[in-house]
This record gives C-alpha cells, sequence and structure tokens, in this order.
C-alpha cells in the first residue's frame, strides 16, 4: 500500500494542511484547480458582493458541474471508443475473410495453370 503523503498547499490566501495517498504534485494541482476556479469568479462583480457562505456554495456547486461534465464526456468516449472497438473487430474479421478467400482464389489459379501446363 502507498504510504501516506502530506503537503502544504495554498488556497485562498490560506495555508492549508493536506495529507492522503495521492503524491504532493497531485495535492497541488487540485489546489491550483481550486484557485483558478476562485480567481476565475472573482472577476465577476455579482460574485464579489455574495457573502462568503454563498460564494462557498457556488463554488462547490461549480466545481460539481465541472465533475458531472467531466464523468458524462468519459462515459460519452468510453461509449464512442466501444463503437470504434466493435467496428475494428468487423474490419479485422473482414480482412482474414477476405485473405482466406484471397488464399483460396490463388490455391485455384495455381492449380488451373499447373492443369493447363499438363495438357
Amino acid at each position: 500500500m502507498a504510504g501516506r503523503n502530506n503537503t502544504e498547499v495554498v488556497i485562498g490566501d490560506k495555508v492549508i494542511r493536506l495529507g492522503g495517498a495521492e503524491s504532493e504534485e497531485y495535492m497541488q494541482k487540485v489546489a491550483a484547480y481550486i484557485n483558478g476556479k476562485h480567481d476565475e469568479y472573482n472577476k465577476i462583480e455579482s460574485f464579489r458582493r455574495q457573502p462568503a457562505d454563498m460564494k462557498s456554495v457556488l463554488m462547490q456547486i461549480n466545481i460539481a458541474d465541472d465533475y458531472f461534465k467531466a464523468k458524462t464526456q468519459l462515459k460519452e468516449l468510453q461509449e464512442e471508443l466501444e463503437v470504434k472497438d466493435k467496428e475494428l473487430y468487423d474490419i479485422k474479421h473482414e480482412l482474414i475473410a477476405t485473405q482466406i478467400k484471397l488464399e483460396s482464389k490463388e490455391k485455384m489459379i495455381k492449380k488451373y495453370q499447373s492443369e493447363l501446363a499438363g495438357k
């Protein structure tokens, strides 16, 4: 089992100590994502006027929205991959069937050529 990592990250001008199985780089990336969202929303005047608790709820909703959109996109990509895999399987099957037919025809040609040569 992987060890527990502890690291300090800065989120919204506050230093927070995080611990978990994830790497320090990953935890810093998560903190950077949250800070990016915070910066993005602080550019919106109506967001800046909200009370702190409402800002927190709006941020949570936005991050949850990002999560569900990413989850939906992943599902769509997985479904697309399954379709492509089936298409690839079908093409390979068709190729093998065509190769078998070709080999059969080549054998027939050789047979006819040897029959013609024997006459």
